[in-house]
């Protein structure tokens, strides 16, 4: 299997579902999953449920506090080279037919990690490795090397209601 660049972005919901949905699609084909988390140290359902679902390995990085874009602390900085070298490390480890970069994107946008050091492993991959990368504001850079590319626009979201994030729904 030659493994592709997939990336997922724009400002609707269902970047990271749509990722966890390729990765349940392929636990069920017997293919071996790691899924590293940036900026995501919180109680996420996917953690309940993925640890049934032995193909599927998840590592969340950061911390429980929320990251501004512009205000970011050294542990944020420490925690998403950690992420990154943990998914880079997976990748070439031989072990994983699908790494998911989760919210690499986000950590790219709000400056946590250099864009040519991803841009590197990306054009260095192994070739039967795939790679999924999710959040917001993809770069150019990655877009141009992407083989798929999935824009999510917010139509309407109930957070224009005022409802707030739901247990089992949004996290």
């Amino acid at each position: 299997m030659s493994g592709l660049i997939q990336v997922y972005t724009g400002n609707g919901k269902g970047k990271t579902t749509a990722a966890l949905g390729q990765a349940l699609r392929a636990a069920g084909r017997d293919k071996k999953i790691l899924i590293v988390q940036f900026m995501k140290k919180w109680d996420y359902g996917e953690l309940h449920s993925i640890k049934h679902i032995p193909q599927i390995t998840i590592k969340p990085f950061g911390t429980k506090d929320f990251v501004y874009k512009g205000r970011a602390k050294e542990i944020d900085y420490q925690e998403a080279r950690k992420a990154f070298a943990e998914g880079v490390q997976g990748a070439t480890s031989g072990k994983y037919d699908i790494v998911i970069f989760d919210e690499l994107n986000v950590a790219l946008d709000f400056g946590l990690l250099e864009i040519l050091e991803v841009i590197n492993f990306l054009k260095n991959k192994p070739e039967t490795v795939e790679v999924i990368i999710t959040g917001r504001n993809a770069p150019a850079e990655i877009l141009d090397l992407a083989d798929l590319v999935t824009e999510m626009r917010e139509i309407k979201h109930p957070f224009q209601k005022g409802i707030k994030a739901r247990i089992g729904i949004e996290y």
